[in-house]
């Protein structure tokens, strides 16, 4: 323990001195101003669902710092908790302050609890260096989650504790674009990478013709809670509250649901076909789903559709959902949505007798951050990568698709197939004159041509041009030999570009597709070096 200071559960008494931690620490761009009055304070005090702990210097009794640990973020049965504000002051900084309510608020819940998260922010590395100190392990970025002075991004932890471990539910089947954030949680919480990637399970569909739609009401409610699908059964998406909490309840935590309700003939509704739970946050441009009960698989596309509508009426920039890694359908559904996997957290909810892993899925509606504006720790930076590069492929992958039909390097994949590898490719744009590698270079990338031509020469000597549609670099990048031409942009050009590390990472987690990559990419090196021999016969 820090020498002469004591960390304590708060008490009343302690409301002015945590406001005052607040005010130093977050000043005037904290959005969340209910922290600076002395009634949400006293609330969160007395609040069986919350723990607030203080370090007291015990000469002075002033207080240097403040912590605390949210219990019903996964409607309170799950038994995972959220580790909350830690604020330390700048006049108290530097004397292990954070360090100690860290370590102590861990070792309150430790038997509390199943699991624990924690929100880290981006702009300095200092929480994400504590929460790596004490065994807490990123799991996922969350880009431009919130909305301080300007949009900020968050570098989000997991700890798993022996029951959490003891309870978890193995084998979660996931699409393919979550299994490299689940590879890196799993090993990073000491749980075995046990999952199975699912290639095959379709989005849901809208096929329930005559639906319409309206906002939840009191009296709507009991017709909802008879639908057991999502509630108790097939729960396929998780949050902090339930339908069952009641409506008054979800009024007190700006709860709203999208009820689907049959259509009669005349236009009139008629019964109850399910519902979409979401919390609508205007001022920060945030939607966080947090259920979804439906009465059949039409009605599950067709409230997320809703849902979607409206989040781009309200100007909603992040949207996100926590969804089971047991329901690859849901996963699916969202990606189609335009959501991508930005978390993996092994055993985040408890449902009937264990406890599954979580997949959080966002769709952020603004351009995602620059990873060299970021203040991340080594562990968190490998995260936010893997996440910033499926939103860079995500915008990329319209202008690649377009151009597959055309290219010899897609012959035999399946559509599946193709929108992973197109997927790994970055999109560059050069003008003419622009040399893209040099005769002798290290073999680093394969080329695509979208657009424009290149031209290929030995020495002094141009001995052919590539155009749109075709493939260039490729035999360096088979064999591992530095280039034997030099490529030039004679024309300005587009070309779709796969990095020899991608390219390794695509064989190891996607080796269906390298086969028939290679094979590709051998039958065209051998046409060339056909062409290339008949040329020389000929002269």
């Amino acid at each position: 323990m820090t020498a002469g200071i004591v960390v304590r559960e708060a008490t009343e008494a302690d409301v002015p001195g945590v406001r005052a931690i607040f005010e130093a620490t977050y000043e005037h761009d904290y959005p969340y101003r209910s922290v600076f009055e002395e009634s949400w304070l006293k609330r969160a005090v007395f609040n069986d669902s919350m723990l607030m702990l203080v370090a007291e210097e015990m000469v002075t009794g002033e207080l240097l710092g403040t912590a605390s640990v949210v219990f019903d973020i996964s409607s309170q049965s799950d038994l995972t908790g959220e580790f909350g504000r830690l604020a330390v002051p700048p006049r108290a900084r530097g004397r292990g302050i954070g360090k100690l309510l860290m370590g102590e608020r861990i070792a309150f819940v430790r038997r509390r609890l199943h699991a624990a998260v924690v929100d880290n922010r981006t702009t300095h590395p200092f929480s994400q260096k504590v929460s790596e100190r004490h065994g807490l392990s990123c799991v996922g970025f969350l880009p431009k989650k919130y909305k301080f002075t300007e949009r900020e991004s968050i570098a989000f932890f997991g700890l798993l504790f022996p029951e959490g471990l003891a309870l978890r539910c193995n084998h979660p089947r996931v699409v393919p674009e979550a299994q490299a954030l689940a590879h890196i949680a799993l090993s990073r919480c000491g749980v075995a990478v046990d999952v199975i990637v699912d290639e095959d399970s379709p989005a849901y569909v809208a096929d329930v013709p005559s639906l319409v739609v309206e906002q939840l009401t009191a009296d709507a409610t009991p017709a909802l809670l008879r639908i057991q699908r999502g509630r108790v059964r097939r729960r396929e998406i998780f949050g902090p509250i339930r339908l069952q909490h009641g409506f008054f309840m979800l009024e007190a935590h700006d709860a709203g649901y999208l009820i689907a309700r049959d259509a009669a003939d005349d236009g009139t509704p008629g019964a109850v076909a399910g519902a979409i739970g979401f919390v609508h946050h205007p001022d920060d441009g945030t939607v966080q789903v947090f259920e979804l009960i439906a009465r059949s698989d039409g009605v599950v596309r067709f409230l997320w559709d809703e849902l979607m509508a409206r989040c781009r009426a309200w100007g909603v920039v992040y949207a996100e959902a926590d969804v089971s890694a047991h329901a690859p359908r849901m996963q699916r559904t969202l990606l189609e949505l335009g959501f991508l996997p930005v978390a993996y957290v092994p055993a985040g909810v408890f449902v009937e007798v264990e406890r599954l892993d979580i997949v959080r899925m966002a769709r952020l509606d603004c351009a995602p951050p620059r990873l060299e504006d970021l203040a991340l720790t080594p562990h968190c930076r490998t995260v936010a990568e893997l996440v910033l590069r499926a939103f860079e492929q995500r915008a990329v992958l319209p202008r690649v698709d377009a151009a597959m039909g055309s290219m010899s390097l897609f012959r035999g994949l399946s559509p599946e197939q193709r929108r992973r590898l197109a997927g790994a490719f970055d999109v560059v744009e050069a003008e003419a004159g622009t040399v893209l590698y040099r005769e002798g270079d290290p073999p680093r990338r394969l080329y695509a041509l979208l657009a424009g031509t290149v031209s290929v020469q030995v020495g002094d000597r141009v001995v052919g041009a590539v155009g749109a549609g075709d493939c260039f670099g490729e035999l360096s990048l088979l064999t591992g030999e530095p280039h034997s031409a030099e490529v030039a942009v004679s024309e300005d050009a587009v070309a779709a570009v796969l990095s020899a590390a991608e390219l390794a990472q695509l064989t190891r987690s996607r080796p269906d597709i390298a086969v028939r990559l290679y094979r590709n990419l051998a039958v065209d090196v051998g046409r060339k070096l056909q062409r290339s021999n008949a040329g020389l016969v000929e002269t």
